[in-house]
């Protein structure tokens, strides 16, 4: 498709140094295209910011918390009770969103309460408060240390590196439960015989709802991340492109994710909370803000996205979502998701989300003052991500013989 409007990252980077560069967000975009369209928006407008605050599961971070001395080979480790992942080099370790402590009763209690795991010890990290090691090694002759105990916090250590395998996904079910009884999922409580609907995504705020062929969002796309500087390294697990799409190419269920890093070093809790989902177990909440570099009036078009415009599918969490079933009970906008109330089969349904779009907003502008004053400048992606031919593919089940 050829473009009457066309402009390159290093341009717009030239005007965030000479402080001439024009920012909006992703909800100013809309009225900016209603009324001027995308070619003239196109001219405008430099940079459209996105956020997203939201529990993403598939995160977790790796530390390097240096050597004792005697030195150790770390393989099994604790902090603050939660298993570790040793089986890296000596002293470097990684983290889980979802670990839970051994001691925990996870769900033998029902509904389980999921107080403290993985999300909890990163978000005690980038709080600065210490956090207690207990590690233990076989012992070698370059490592003869076999049992470590010590406190730890993200300034003593070498590295703190958020890295989280699947974020900010590309839409996601609204969910509900047509059974006869109380159900916890990761989407939160759900009610009987459609008692309520969750929904978790920032619409028309949300990173990949403005590029959804990523276009612009590429591997090393810088972001912000938990209120720091982080980056996109690949397409996050379970990416998939191979999904229905609506106006504006939209899809229509879950579809892109990204796999993106960051120093802990940076963060703040506001951005980054460990989380306890009754029933289902600890996550951790993380904030994503994107910049889309608006080269043409095709991505302007894209970036003006509407509620109204994103249409998600209505999934039964108590049979059909947990057996795989492909069956949806409708579809449904966020503009009537954001209302608090839908209709499904003749019944109204109260609506509740599970991220934050307040939040969603705030990361979107604070973004925006991080450009506008030169603190923040785009980076030119060195790969694209896959935009089609992407399929999530379910594990097929062979016995073992």
């Amino acid at each position: 498709m050829a473009h009457i409007v066309e402009k390159s990252i290093e341009e717009i980077n030239e005007k965030i140094r000479k402080g001439k560069v024009v920012v909006v967000t992703a909800e100013e975009m809309i009225d900016i295209v209603e009324e001027y369209g995308p070619e003239e928006a196109a001219r405008k407008v430099d940079v459209v910011t996105t956020g997203t605050f939201a529990p993403m599961c598939s995160s977790g971070a790796f530390l390097n918390v240096g050597h004792p001395k005697p030195k150790i080979k770390i393989e099994e480790a604790y902090l603050n009770g939660v298993p570790a992942y040793g089986g890296l080099a000596a002293v470097d370790l990684y983290i889980g969103a979802t670990a839970l402590p051994k001691d925990d009763p996870r769900n033998a209690v029902y509904p389980g309460q999921f107080r403290y795991g993985g999300g909890h010890v990163i978000e005690d990290l980038v709080a600065g408060r210490d956090v207690i090691l207990r590690a233990y090694g076989y012992g070698t002759d370059c490592y003869p240390r076999r049992e470590l105990e010590t406190y730890i916090n993200v300034k003593s250590i070498n590295e703190a590196f958020l890295f989280n395998p699947r974020n900010c996904y590309q839409n996601y079910n609204c969910a509900v439960n047509t059974g006869k009884k109380m159900i916890y999922t990761y989407m939160g409580v759900l009610k009987p015989n459609l008692g309520n609907a969750t929904y978790c995504s920032a619409g028309q705020l949300s990173p990949l709802l403005n590029d959804p062929y990523f276009k612009t969002i590429g591997v090393g796309t810088k972001i912000f991340l938990g209120g720091g500087i982080g980056y996109v390294v690949s397409h996050g697990t379970q990416h998939s492109t191979d999904v229905p799409r609506g106006k504006k190419g939209v899809v229509k269920k879950p579809a892109g994710t990204l796999a993106v890093t960051g120093d802990m070093k940076q963060m703040n809790t506001r951005y980054l909370r460990g989380v306890s989902i009754l029933g289902y177990g600890v996550s951790l909440a993380v904030g994503i803000g994107i910049p889309i570099p608006v080269l043409n009036e095709e991505i302007a078009w894209h970036t003006s996205v509407k509620d109204e415009e994103i249409w998600t599918q209505i999934v039964d969490y108590s049979h059909d979502y947990p057996y795989g079933e492909a069956r949806v009970l409708g579809e449904v906008n966020y503009a009537q998701l954001r209302s608090g109330e839908i209709e499904i089969g003749g019944k109204k349904v109260p609506t509740a989300p599970l991220s934050s779009y307040y939040m969603a907003r705030e990361i979107a502008n604070t973004l925006k003052d991080w450009i506008l004053s030169g603190r923040f400048e785009l980076a030119q992606p060195v790969a694209t991500i896959p935009s089609e031919g992407c399929l999530c593919k379910s594990l097929s089940i062979r016995p073992v013989k």
